[in-house]
């Protein structure tokens, strides 16, 4: 015979005396070894104690799937010690995955009838812990007789087990039905608590129950009132309030009947009222109450005193030293912004104050607080934000500035100041649509402008790191750059400035490990408006000639075009190269169009039409071949694509010759964007009825038609991609292909986010070419990140509306 066991106080005393993991680990095996010796021995005595060692050992991280059988053997025991430590082991090693736990049936369901009440309460803990469908269906006869007895032990675990039963059985909700008429007018508190959870559930799975138990709304707002009202119990007391957790469990049920319901909320005002009133708020207890209650009232319909009062407890909970409920007031104050902004506002003050935190929600929340009368000190608190705030957050935070801005600007020089001062401080975390967005609202205030090309010319010598600052710089001084000489700002002390200086700040750009292409492109495009502004035409020449031999295709076309504009059409130069008009945005965040505002003035060509929002990605070799899947489709990608300059001033469209002319989509058009004098779009493309070309997986793909004026053959397709699900897709990819006889030109996203809850779209424009008027047919290819994972689909459009390529 096998000798005794050691108890589990021993094993644990032992293992804690390892001192290292190799050690432990050793210890566990040789026990371990020891336990399943004495299970094949059949050993009744001493399996209670070596299932209880195993128990313990999975707590630690060991497997012990090998004590699942040795579990049920315990629960066929009639020793109420066996059936304790096997129940336990049962909800700690098995769960409806594993068949063996359908052998337990049996034996839960006689231990449900037991006499002794101890035991029939082990297997309503253990049904309701790890019961299975099959299980709950053949026990629930069993939990519903002793949900209707008249042990308050035995009811309250009953109607836990009912809520395990009705999760995974919603259909035996009904038999549960006629059990809980009489469970709110049991005085222990166990069973209400437990019957508030039960009734909770039903009314959650159903509309119809929910409609039943709102009759109850006056029976709950009693025991609510009794509870508050009540004196010292010690009981139920928790730092001096009576049975917190039931009263949470109360407001939480009533918010569900209340919701929607206007004779349900009547009932239950003055009771929310009172709640928010007396209850105290020194202790967290107190303030987990009030946090409930606020909740409540924001959801049903109460009185608008009402929700004063809940957002008043909200601002209170902003002056807590506890981060934890700044937070949770901070988030139901950004939920109730839009419905109650008047009374939020009151708490400006203290809401700005959490600013110093850096906590995203109180940046959010100053935002939606902004307003024209409030604009300057918030701005500046935001400011500060922005300088201090996590990397992340920079980005929301100066675009959230750059849109309050724009709408609630004082005066123009205010507006230009905060989006420099943006742009100095977190240039490179703003959206690529902000470098037009300033460009088009430094063009339209001219007396502004030696002020701000002063301002941008000194924030270049100190930095050219961010650039999208660069970049706004590089045009200003292009296209003011005899204003920053003349010195002719009366805003602030003007500066004495050379062309010489000038040039080499634009020249540093050009020549900087820190510039990107696209600011290279603007430095070069600003160097060559330069040369109708200032004197050193040789040396403008000289720089230009250099960049016709970049490695830089797009620099090196650029370099090449002015060159040929030099030599070839000198007689020209001047008029097209002079300052821009006015420019006028069509669309929010779309692109920018020039306006002419004086019939004589001819608008400069090379100057940006529109300079895409989000930069297109690149598209690997791989990508293309399953995009195409051997078909006959050519794919669009950010790639050059043949195009002609629109007529401007008759001459334009042989202004370089034989040169082979492409333009990039990827990056902004300079010399070639020529500007039509028609309107963009045929007001006959506006019966082509819009369709779904996608509809997966929450992500829906919709396409509407234009058709352009200028080319009767381009059709004009914007994509409009929305989100149903909970979570935002983030690098959102539009890519497509079509047969070889249409031409394709893919405009860049609006975003690169499609908004969770369908809260906003990413529109992307398309433009086809279908010379030979050919039915359309199109292949695209979706990427996206979506809850931590990343998604690629393909998707064939073949049913386009037939006025939409005829």
């Amino acid at each position: 015979r096998m000798p005794a066991p050691i108890r589990l106080r021993e094993l644990i005393r032992t293992i804690r005396t390892a001192r290292t993991q190799a050690e432990e680990r050793e210890m566990i095996q040789k026990e371990c070894a020891a336990i399943r010796s004495s299970f094949r021995e059949e050993d009744n005595t001493y399996r209670c104690r070596n299932v209880a060692k195993l128990l313990y050992m999975h707590m630690l991280g060991y497997p012990a799937h090998f004590g699942q059988l040795e579990c049920l053997k315990l629960i066929a025991s009639q020793k109420f010690t066996d059936k304790r430590i096997g129940y336990l082991g049962a909800m700690l090693l098995l769960d409806e995955r594993q068949d063996v736990h359908l052998l337990m049936t049996n034996c839960i369901k006689n231990d449900l009838n037991h006499s002794t009440q101890y035991v029939q309460g082990l297997a309503l803990c253990t049904l309701g812990c790890m019961g299975s469908a099959e299980m709950c269906r053949d026990l629930a006869g069993e939990v519903e007789k002793l949900l209707k007895t008249s042990n308050s032990y035995l009811r309250k675990k009953a109607a836990l087990c009912a809520v395990h039963v009705i999760r995974k059985v919603p259909e035996l909700m009904e038999m549960f039905l006629p059990a809980t008429k009489n469970l709110l007018s049991e005085k222990n508190h166990g069973v209400l608590h437990t019957s508030v959870v039960l009734i909770t559930e039903m009314c959650e799975r159903s509309p119809d129950m929910l409609t039943h138990f709102r009759k109850l709304v006056p029976q709950l707002v009693r025991i609510l009132k009794n509870l508050i009202m009540s004196g010292y119990s010690p009981e139920h007391d928790v730092s001096g309030i009576s049975d917190p957790f039931l009263q949470v469990r109360i407001l939480r049920l009533l918010r569900i009947l209340g919701k929607g319901d206007d004779d349900s909320s009547e009932a239950m005002n003055d009771i929310l009222a009172q709640v928010a009133t007396n209850t105290e708020t020194s202790k967290n207890v107190g303030n987990a109450i009030l946090y409930e209650t606020v909740l409540t009232i924001m959801d049903i319909k109460s009185e608008s005193g009402l929700r004063v009062l809940a957002i008043n407890i909200l601002g209170r909970f902003l002056l807590n030293n506890d981060k934890n409920i700044r937070y949770v007031a901070l988030t139901s104050l950004l939920k109730t912004v839009q419905t109650d902004h008047n009374a939020v506002q009151r708490h400006r003050s203290t809401i700005v104050d959490c600013l110093k935190d850096l906590d995203v929600r109180a940046m959010e929340l100053s935002f939606a607080l902004v307003n024209g009368n409030n604009i300057r000190g918030m701005m500046k608190e935001l400011l500060y934000f922005l300088d201090s705030c996590d990397p992340e957050f920079k980005a929301d935070c100066a675009s959230g500035v750059f849109l309050a801005a724009e709408k609630f600007a004082p005066s123009k020089r205010w507006h230009i100041d905060t989006i420099m001062r943006v742009l100095t401080t977190a240039g490179s975390y703003v959206r690529d649509d902000c470098v037009p967005n300033l460009i088009q609202l430094i063009t339209n205030s001219s007396e502004m402008h030696a002020y701000t090309v002063q301002r941008l010319y000194k924030a270049l010598l100190d930095d050219i790191s961010q650039q999208p600052l660069v970049q706004v710089s590089s045009w200003c001084m292009g296209e003011y750059g005899d204003l920053l000489l003349s010195g002719q700002c009366e805003e602030e002390e003007p500066i004495q400035v050379s062309e010489d200086e000038v040039l080499d700040v634009l020249e540093g750009v050009l020549i900087s490990n820190l510039s990107s292409p696209v600011t290279r492109g603007y430095a070069l495009t600003a160097i060559m408006k330069l040369s109708t502004r200032f004197s050193s035409v040789n040396r403008i020449k000289r720089v230009v000639s250099i960049y016709g031999s970049s490695i830089d295709v797009e620099l090196q076309q650029r370099a090449v075009e002015y060159n040929a504009l030099f030599k070839k059409y000198d007689h020209m130069r001047a008029a097209l190269l002079e300052r821009m008009p006015v420019m006028e945005k069509t669309a929010a965040n779309g692109p920018t169009e020039i306006v002419q505002t004086n019939g004589e003035a001819e608008p400069s060509v090379l100057d940006v039409k529109h300079v895409p929002s989000a930069p297109q990605p690149s598209v690997q070799a791989n990508d293309l071949l399953d995009l195409l899947s051997g078909n006959d489709m050519v794919p669009v990608i950010p790639t050059t694509v043949p195009t002609k300059p629109a007529s401007a001033g008759g001459e334009l469209l042989d202004l370089l010759g034989d040169l082979s002319l492409t333009v990039s989509i990827s990056q902004p058009p300079f010399l070639l964007d020529g500007i039509s004098s028609q309107p963009l779009f045929n007001d006959a493309a506006a019966g082509i009825p819009p369709m779904t070309a996608y509809n997966k997986n929450g992500l829906k793909i919709d396409f509407t038609f234009e058709r352009s004026n200028s080319n009767p053959n381009v059709a004009v397709i914007t994509i409009h991609a929305s989100n149903s699900t909970e979570a935002d897709m983030t690098d959102f990819v539009f890519q497509a292909a079509v047969p070889k006889t249409f031409q394709l030109q893919l405009l860049s996203p609006s975003s690169n986010v499609v908004p969770a809850l369908n809260k906003g779209t990413i529109t992307q424009v398309v433009k086809v070419l279908n010379p030979q008027k050919q039915q359309l047919r199109m292949r695209i290819k979706l990427t996206y990140n979506h809850r931590g994972s990343s998604v690629q689909d393909l998707a064939e459009v073949n049913n386009f509306p037939t006025q939409s390529w005829q």
